[in-house]
């Protein structure tokens, strides 16, 4: 399988603040909440094609941020992603297929020390050299998880019914790759 157009082989790492690892999840039943990680890291490591290569994130689960205090600290804790306990949640890749800008990453999501399997659906936005010279490669990523996959458990009963907080997640990456010397 051959590499998008621009994209060589070498090293490449994740330019966090370039970057946006996020997700979604439906609140009551009717809107969304959004939340993002601020402190991740990413190695690519990009053979002569893209079956020869590999890819590890780390995303540090302590810097969740959805812009409201209260509800970051109950995340944070051991209801949801007990930071104390887990501190880092992981993926990595197990294969790639696909071409031009579409891909599908296959491979490993760890959260709160469960480990399920995880198809990233990818667009591959290009690549462009920066005014300091360094080599860039853009991605885009979702995936829908189920929470409850990955311990995730705690909910609420709604008074009219339902609950609290859906068990589908969206995860969604916004990713600026920069090539090493």
């Amino acid at each position: 399988m051959t590499l998008p157009q621009g994209l060589t082989p070498g090293v490449w790492t994740l330019d966090m603040s370039h970057s946006e690892i996020g997700f979604s999840v439906r609140h009551a039943g009717i809107s969304k909440v959004r939340g993002r990680f601020n402190e991740a890291s990413a190695e690519a490591r990009v053979g002569d094609s893209l079956a020869d290569a590999s890819l590890h994130a780390t995303v540090k689960t302590a810097s969740f941020d959805s812009g409201d205090t209260n509800r970051d600290g109950h995340v944070r804790g051991p209801d949801f992603f007990d930071v104390e306990n887990y501190p880092e949640m992981t993926f990595r890749a197990t294969s790639v297929r696909g071409e031009g800008e579409d891909y599908v990453l296959s491979g490993d999501l760890t959260i709160r020390g469960a480990t399920k399997p995880v198809d990233l659906e990818v667009e591959f936005t290009g690549v462009a050299v920066d005014p300091y010279g360094q080599t860039r490669a853009g991605f885009s990523a979702e995936a829908d998880i189920s929470r409850k996959e990955f311990g995730l458990t705690w909910n609420a009963a709604l008074e009219a019914g339902g609950l609290l907080v859906s068990d589908k997640v969206k995860i969604s990456v916004e990713a600026a790759l920069v090539k090493q010397a």
